[in-house]
């Protein structure tokens, strides 16, 4: 989708990305862009939006709406640099509708669930979705975005807590998925602030995570961590599930128009079974 709707990569190289996210373009960096850019000058001048990390950002700083695959998402540009939307989980969405579609019920968890676009189109596809994210905003943000896609009225449960403490609570209380996504960031903090990083404590929210899955749950889990390859997630999901499920890995990226192609991070899928 191009244009004033949806998503586009335009380019990517030498550290930066730039994009248009609806009627807006943005120029940010990437830091995996480690190739040079294939667009020329002229293509990055006229940016709407520009991000440096030492000067935050610059242009129009308003919120807007974007339409994407039939979902009406609102962006605000963050302290951080971000927008409220990750494009490569896009990437996804057409294997989570069909998982959905072939499951006996249709529970999904969603951890680490930020603004919410994943969560509407799971809803979307026909899930039960329980939305869990320890940040009060990005919940808030998220049900806004509901609203927007006219999806108010979804079964969503809308969960502000530690993905890990809430999915423990969870198994005590005898409740299964037929369906996890996670998208755990590199770093964070748990209860108490207690900080961690994702490759020590990952086993640990796996772990968690095959309690409450059902007999046959699909799992999908990606990673934007550096040293953290595919391989690794795909083996630390075997382990949880004790090798009894089906596992695919793959490196994710976009591709832009201008041929250029950005890594967007790892990803694992499971089919228990």
């Amino acid at each position: 989708m191009t244009g004033a709707d949806g998503y586009e990569l335009l380019d990517a190289g030498d550290g930066r990305r730039l994009e248009r996210f609806g009627n807006r373009v943005v120029d940010r960096p990437a830091p995996a862009a480690t190739d040079r850019r294939r667009a020329g000058p002229t293509a990055w001048a006229h940016s709407d939006l520009r991000f440096d990390r030492d000067a935050g950002w610059t242009g129009s700083v308003s919120s807007w709406p974007i339409e994407l695959d039939g979902l009406t998402l609102e962006l605000r540009p963050t302290e951080a640099g971000g927008l409220g939307l990750f494009p490569e989980h896009r990437l996804f969405w057409p294997f989570l509708a069909e998982a959905i579609g072939a499951a006996d019920e249709r529970r999904v968890l969603h951890l680490f669930a930020s603004t919410g676009a994943t969560t509407l189109a799971l809803a979307r596809a026909g899930a039960q979705v329980t939305h869990v994210d320890a940040s009060r905003p990005s919940v808030g943000w998220a049900r806004h975005n509901a609203e927007l896609s006219g999806l108010a009225g979804a079964p969503v449960r809308w969960i502000v807590d530690d993905a890990v403490a809430f999915t423990r609570r969870e198994a005590r209380r005898r409740r299964r998925y037929d369906g996890i996504v996670l998208d755990p960031p590199s770093y964070g903090h748990g209860p108490a602030g207690r900080r961690w990083e994702l490759a020590d404590a990952l086993p640990d929210l796996l772990d968690a995570v095959m309690e409450v899955a059902a007999e046959e749950a699909f799992v999908l889990l990606t990673a934007h961590t550096t040293g953290l390859s595919a391989d690794d997630l795909g083996e630390a999901l075997d382990d949880a599930a004790h090798g009894r499920g089906r596992i695919t890995v793959e490196d994710v990226a976009l591709d832009a128009t201008s041929g250029a192609r950005l890594p967007a991070g790892v990803a694992a899928r499971m089919i228990l079974r």
